[in-house]
């Protein structure tokens, strides 16, 4: 769906964050990984891929501190200094999928709680939330936790999207209903996880931004 379709029932937003509030670039992490670790690209996303390092991570099954312990073991050369891999540049390459904040996306969030019921729905990581926090309050703007009523974290439910049962929590949690409820996020499957519940589910997608989306909103 690429735009609400029906928004006399509408009460509630829901919002991903990454490339909805946030922009992203996926591919930077890797590459910032490919060179503390001296290694291609490619090889790097194969031992991802591999080992589901992100995904164990972003569903809460590792921690900060085992997420870093595992970076290391698979992508530090025994010969390296530890200085090298410590906890922040570790940190600071995984963050670097995160892109500049456009302040007027959340400004015209900050607007749209005077008439609706706010909600955050993100497949993330502590390490990437510590981060927007920051990036948020250094634009004098509330934290993700501030600015809407509930979040809603894979990390802390031990869900991800798409699975149905993640929106079923958000659903059962904040005491709302499908048909009242738009949700926005630029994965497709995502969408289609939301959909299938009977929510308003709107695609986010280039070049629009989520401005362009809730101009009618």
């Amino acid at each position: 769906m690429n735009s609400v379709t029906n928004t006399s029932l509408l009460k509630n937003l829901i919002f991903d964050l990454g490339d909805v509030i946030i922009p992203i670039d996926l591919t930077a992490p890797v590459r910032n990984f490919a060179m503390l670790a001296n290694l291609p690209e490619d090889e790097v996303w194969a031992v991802w891929k591999q080992h589901g390092l992100i995904n164990q991570y972003e569903t809460g099954l590792v921690d900060d501190a085992a997420f870093r312990d595992h970076v290391r073991r698979l992508l530090k050369n025994d010969t390296e200094t530890s200085d090298r891999w410590a906890d922040e540049v570790i940190d600071t390459a995984w963050n670097t999928v995160l892109l500049d904040l456009p302040v007027e996306r959340i400004e015209r969030i900050k607007e749209l709680k005077q008439n609706y019921r706010l909600f955050l729905l993100s497949n993330t990581s502590p390490i990437h939330i510590r981060r927007v926090n920051y990036i948020l309050t250094s634009l004098n703007q509330p934290t993700l936790e501030e600015l809407f009523e509930r979040v809603f974290y894979s990390y802390d439910v031990r869900l991800a999207k798409p699975s149905p049962e993640i929106y079923q929590h958000v659903l059962t949690e904040a005491g709302i209903v499908p048909e009242e409820t738009a949700f926005f996020d630029d994965n497709a499957a995502n969408i289609q996880g939301a959909a299938a519940l009977g929510i308003q589910a709107v695609q986010v997608q280039p070049p629009l931004t989520i401005l362009d989306y809730l101009k009618d909103v």
